[in-house]
């Protein structure tokens, strides 16, 4: 199973990036789980300071910006 977290307050891009996550992993059949981190301290403590961010098993992969299914898709595969 793949672990997905966004990292961010909610905004628009959190949300959108939190979408497009979710298209890429259901394009490519993935197992997956989503979650959605708000808490800051838990963001600062992960490395994040541009959010939102994007974590895969653990590892931020991205910060700073809506990546497309697309981008993301390169990231989960």
């Amino acid at each position: 199973m793949v672990d997905i977290r966004i990292l961010g307050s909610g905004c628009a891009k959190c949300v959108a990036l939190a979408n497009n996550a979710e298209q890429a992993a259901q394009d490519l059949g993935l197992d997956y789980s989503l979650e959605k981190v708000t808490d800051r301290n838990a963001i600062i403590d992960a490395g994040v300071m541009v959010t939102p961010g994007l974590m895969v098993d653990g590892e931020v992969r991205a910060s700073g910006k809506v990546l497309t299914p697309d981008q993301i898709k390169t990231l989960l595969a």
